[in-house]
Order: structure tokens, then sequence, then C-alpha cells
């Protein structure tokens, strides 16, 4: 076998690999600046990849949250920039859909949001000291404080922007993670009260959050619900009287009313993801997935049986077959646990990761199947032309749906339907 020029431009011309083309100055040799013809009928600087994010479905979702929520406000959660669908759109279509709030994890997150104009009551909630909590206040951010140290980074934050700080205080009521414990909040009710009284700030909000809501009837949701309402007696009899009190995430929103209170912070169902997956679908809680993510395929090529298919050879190919390289890996997002089980959907059929996924590509076997470079291959979707959901992919990585979705990277550019994206993201 050669690899000689002779035979690569044989392969060419029979169809079966792809033109190697020299390039000087930024341009292929032959070939005048400007729109350079694609191979396979692409228009040229088309990406390899995309996340096709459906801004009517995240609008729909958010209107089906607001629905569930009664009477209590809802503040979406687009954090992690939006769960990898792009803050800045997202909030603005959340807001449209009735979202009377946003909530974000960090200050940064936050700031970004207020520098693309976005309105509205914003709260952050994971903070630390070295964060800019005086550009925070400024910005009319909402900021969390589960100690008495954070009450005073609210109190210097609000004496240097000039205006009283908006606090949440959380109260740990059974997560084990952040929050003031029982034997603690007592202390920062007080200490918070002290500032109010002073000038300093306003406390708006108490809240805490479920660590098994996604698991409905489990006792420990009672438990944290009692735990909950207890904290909140003592920091109204400390003379606090916050505008909302708030614990549910998507799942309690879903199936906890009695945990709704005064606002609901809904992050994953936003998306159209289930939050209880093994109770419901996303289309029996009247969701639709909004992210929908593609890439096209990079390589078509004929092997012959017993073909080790990528890193150390955890496939051979059973039989002579067609491999697809798809050109996307784990610095995009796509989990390396999922080597060997995620799904992709081909010109209508499924086919799973054939060998190990690697850092910027992963092989799918096609059999039999007619294929070409260039060729749609659907990650994850709503499942509307049977393509896997976000929720397959999980499942193959044995993870959640949240990490698949929230870990595609910056690499693979987002593409929006059913509304306009600001032109800044």
């Amino acid at each position: 076998m050669s690899f000689g020029m002779a035979n690569e431009a044989e392969n060419v011309e029979a169809g079966c690999g792809a033109a190697v083309t020299a390039v000087v100055d930024g341009h292929p040799l032959g070939v005048s600046a400007g729109t350079v013809p694609s191979a396979d009928g692409q228009q040229a600087g088309t990406p390899h990849a995309q996340a096709h994010i459906d801004l009517a479905a995240i609008r729909s979702n958010v209107s089906r949250l607001c629905d569930a929520a009664g009477s209590a406000e809802v503040m979406a959660v687009v954090k992690a920039d939006a769960y990898g669908h792009g803050a800045v759109p997202v909030a603005r279509a959340a807001l449209a859909a009735g979202a009377t709030w946003l909530g974000v994890a960090g200050m940064r997150e936050a700031l970004t949001l207020r520098a693309a104009g976005v309105p509205g009551r914003l709260l952050a909630w994971l903070l630390t000291p070295g964060d800019d909590w005086s550009a925070a206040v400024a910005a009319g951010v909402e900021l969390s404080a589960g100690a008495p140290w954070a009450v005073r980074a609210a109190v210097r934050a609000a004496q240097a922007a000039g205006r009283p700080a908006l606090l949440h205080l959380e109260a740990e009521t059974g997560l084990g993670r952040g929050g003031a414990a029982a034997g603690d909040w007592r202390t920062l009710v007080d200490s918070a009260a002290s500032a109010e009284a002073a000038g300093y700030l306003r406390v708006v909000g108490v809240w805490s959050h479920l660590a098994r809501a996604d698991e409905p009837g489990h006792p420990a949701c009672e438990r944290q619900l009692e735990t909950f309402r207890e904290a909140a007696g003592i920091a109204r009899r400390a003379g606090l009287a916050p505008d909302v009190l708030h614990l549910s995430n998507s799942a309690a929103t879903l199936t906890l009313p009695e945990a709704h209170f005064d606002l609901v912070r809904p992050g994953l169902a936003v998306y159209g993801l289930s939050p209880v997956p093994d109770l419901a679908g996303s289309s029996k809680l009247g969701l639709r997935p909004a992210m929908t993510l593609t890439a096209r395929l990079a390589s078509v090529k004929r092997v012959p049986a017993g073909q080790g298919v990528s890193y150390g050879h955890r496939y051979r190919t059973a039989r002579e077959t067609t491999l697809g390289l798809v050109p996307l890996g784990y610095a995009d997002g796509v989990p390396r646990h999922a080597s060997q089980a995620g799904p992709v959907l081909v010109a209508g059929r499924q086919h799973t990761v054939a060998g190990t996924v690697c850092m910027d590509q992963f092989v799918i076997d096609l059999g039999d199947a007619s294929a070409a470079p260039g060729d749609e291959v659907v990650l994850f979707g709503p499942g509307e032309r049977g393509e896997p959901g976000a929720e397959d992919w999980a499942r193959a990585a044995q993870s959640i749906s949240h990490e698949i979705v929230t870990r595609i990277g910056a690499r693979v550019p987002r593409t929006y339907t059913g509304g306009s994206a600001p032109a800044d993201h």
C-alpha cells in the first residue's frame, strides 16, 4: 500500500477522502482571496459544530413554570452562562415569558448581565471576600449572606457605593452546603438586623436549598421545610421583614407546591430538561429541551474487520465497516465517560460512540450506511427527529443532564432561533 501523492489524489477523486490543500498567506494556492469553494457543498466558514438554542422553547418553559408556581414569583436561574445556553439571550427570553427575577451563582455573572443592560431583580449567591461587592451593590445586584463576614462585606460595599445593599440571608436547613447552621443563624440574623437599623442594608430575602427535591415524597424535604420555617420565624422576630422567602428549585417548583413560598428558583427546567427524570420526562412535565448539539462528519472511511479504533483500541470492528469521525471531544464538553456509550443520530439512524472520546473528536461505527464528510451528526436535542436527548447522554456518562448541557464549551458556537439574540453574545 502506498501513501504517495498519486494515490491520495486517486482517493480524493473517488470520494474516499478529503483533499489536502496548501495554504499561503491565508489563502489556498490557486484560489483567490474571497469566498472559498467547499468540496462537500458546505459554505466555506460553516462551523464544524453548533449548539442551536431555541429561545421560543425557553419562553414556553418559563411560562409553564410560572403556571406551576401559582402565586409565587419565578426566578430564572441563568448561572454558568445559562447552563451553557447563553446567559444574556436566555435572561431576556425568561423575563419576556414572565420571570420577574434572575439568579446566578457568582458576582461576575451578575455584573456581566448588568453590563449587557439586562434589567430586573438579580440575585448572586456564591460569593467570596475577594469579589467586587461595591460594584455589585452599585449595579443593584442582590447578594447572599450565610455568615457575618458577608454582612460586613455588604456594609463596606454599601458605604463605598453610597446606597444600601440588598441582602438575602441563607439558612442551612439540611443540604450540608452553604448557609448558616442552626447554631449560627441567630448571630447572622442579629448582625444583619443591626446593619439594617444603621441604614447600610436591607434584608430582602431569606432562603435555603433542598437536598432531595428530585425524590418527591422523601422525608428529608419535609424536615427541611420545617427547619426553613423556623429560620424565617427567627428572622421576623428579630425585626426583619424580607420581601421573599425562597427554597424551591426546578424539582420542587414542579412537584412540591408547599415549598413555593414567595419565590421559586427553577434552573434545569428553564432549559426544558426534566429535574425528575426517573419520575417523568420533559414532555410529560410540559417542557421542551432548548439545546440541540450538532456536528458535521470530518472524515468517512471504510475499514476491515478487526480494526482497532481510537486510543487504547477499546473498540474493534466486528466486520468490514464504515467509520465516521465527529469533530467534537472532551475539550468541547463531550464527556469522556461516555466512551463506548454516547448516542448520536446520523441520517435518521442512531449510532454509538466507538472507542474512546478524545480531546477534539470521537468515532462512530456507521456499518454499511451511506455517509460523506459534511453530513450532519446530532448528539442531542428535543427528540423530535428521533435524536437522543441530553438525558440519554447523562445515562451514558453516568451523570446528570445538567452537566451535559452546561459543559458544552466555548469552542462550540451558539446559534439562536425562536427570537432575536443580542449581537453582543
